[in-house]
């Protein structure tokens, strides 16, 4: 499969919409518990410091990531960033692609690290993925995300230096 990361434009906003909509229903990865509208979504992407879109060899956007300060002042060159693969692309590397675009993308925006604050621990794809690409487990913190069922998982954070 031909993949095209690059960086949105207000036509991939519903099909991002819908990408990002589909994790947080999962409710095992990202901490958001409220869903995109159209309105709150373009709002919520055109917020970011940076936001990309993988496209397939048929232009459909397939996966997507956010990149954003972690924090501001003197921590203000530690960014975050959060990524969402559809369903229906997911065992395609299409994650690591992302990855490794937003590690790209992040120095060049003049940000030092990108740090994970709360991967779930039970998320052994993603952990074994920033592991396999260089980043540092902080350690764990437990019970620190709760579930979609209420029930509360460890958290991982994670940090590479760009």
């Amino acid at each position: 499969m031909s993949i095209t990361i690059s960086q949105y434009d207000n036509e991939d906003v519903p099909k991002m919409i819908r990408i990002w909509n589909e994790i947080v229903e999962e409710g095992i990865a990202f901490p958001q518990e409220q869903i995109l509208t159209p309105h709150s979504g373009k709002n919520f992407f055109g917020a970011q410091t940076y936001c990309a879109v993988a496209k397939n060899n048929y232009g459909d956007v397939i996966g997507l990531y956010i990149l954003h300060p972690n924090n501001v002042g003197r921590c203000g060159h530690i960014c975050n960033a959060s990524y969402a693969v559809s369903k229906n692309s997911r065992g395609h590397h299409i994650g690591e692609r992302l990855v490794l675009d937003s590690l790209k993308q992040a120095k060049r925006q003049g940000f030092r690290i990108l740090q994970f604050n709360a991967v779930v621990e039970s998320n052994i794809y993603a952990r074994h993925l920033y592991e396999k690409l260089g980043f540092v487990q902080l350690g764990t913190i437990p019970a620190g995300f709760r579930m979609k069922d209420g029930s509360y998982a460890n958290i991982c954070p994670y940090y590479h230096t760009l």
